[in-house]
């Protein structure tokens, strides 16, 4: 059991989603960075499948009562334990009985993910725990949680060992790599060029749903596109030129021409960008993009 003393800016319960939904217009969403919130599960003997929580930008007050067992994976937090103590990211945590945890500021970055042994025990909608804010299902209530709120944990299976997970980097001032959208050949010369010279802001309307860029317009053809299936990290174009990279729990079809799609590898550090940050975008072939996506986080048993 988790008793929210004081709750964050967007404290989410998060799994890894749930896909199979897209005809009924339900994207799969899940945690932004589904590799950390696995990693932080198997810190603490979890399946990877076990719910834990999404925290952006500024974190909650958590007491668990009864102790447990937890780990931080994702952007450094300002974090401190009862005693003061500053929490370790990457590792296993043991809490005492009674004890909080206290998550403030991102140092960098935008979102971490915190997992505690046996799993947020919130009940599954269409398969998944993840909450989905914009139809209000899910998770907790189907919304952030607030002050006062009590989060069940499940049951936990297998033995804890201490583990620390190895990060890579998020090489957040790097170019997003793309590979070519199905409408690129929309796009003129200028167009191309401001997209792919250009450096965009994150701006501050940007959520969960998608990034919205501000920067050099992406000038294109403005022929009727009747709608398509869209993933994360599809970067459409509206008529307005300022592009949008579609997030987690973005629309599962789209109507405007879509230019580039972000490769698998570096759909992670969208969850890491916060408003104001810059974006910029350079080109990959597939291949390329293929065999990055088999890259997978480390685990690691503590000496």
């Amino acid at each position: 059991m988790i008793e929210v003393l004081r709750a964050g800016l967007c404290d989410l319960v998060m799994d890894l989603g749930r896909p199979g939904w897209g005809a009924l217009g339900v994207p799969a969403g899940g945690a932004g960075d589904p590799a950390a919130l696995a990693a932080a599960n198997a810190l603490v003997a979890n399946s990877e499948m076990a719910a834990g929580l999404e925290v952006t930008l500024l974190g909650p007050l958590l007491r668990f009562p009864l102790g447990g067992v937890v780990a931080l994976t994702g952007a450094p937090f300002a974090a401190t334990r009862s005693s003061g103590a500053a929490l370790a990211w990457n590792q296993t945590l043991v809490l005492a009985a009674g004890e909080t945890l206290s998550l403030e500021r991102a140092e960098t970055g935008c979102r971490c993910w915190l997992a505690v042994r046996g799993g947020l025990a919130v009940p599954p909608v269409m398969g998944s725990r993840s909450t989905f804010l914009p139809a209000g299902f899910g998770g907790h209530l189907g919304r952030a949680l607030q002050g006062g709120d009590v989060l069940p944990c499940g049951t936990p299976a297998g033995a804890v060992r201490l583990l620390r997970a190895r990060t890579p980097s998020n090489a957040q001032a790097a170019p997003l790599r793309v590979v070519a959208g199905p409408q690129v050949g929309q796009f003129d010369d200028a167009g191309l060029a401001a997209f792919f010279a250009g450096t965009y802001r994150v701006n501050a309307a940007s959520d969960r749903r998608g990034l919205r860029l501000r920067g050099p317009a992406v000038t294109h053809a403005q022929s009727a596109l009747p709608s398509q299936g869209v993933l994360p990290g599809a970067v459409q174009v509206p008529p307005d030129g300022q592009p949008i990279i579609l997030g987690w729990d973005g629309p599962v079809t789209g109507g405007y021409p879509v230019i580039a799609a972000i490769i698998s590898a570096d759909l992670p550090r969208l969850a890491q960008l916060r408003a104001g940050d810059a974006v910029r975008f350079v080109t990959m072939e597939l291949e390329r993009a293929r065999a990055l996506a088999e890259a997978a986080w480390e685990i690691e048993e503590l000496a």
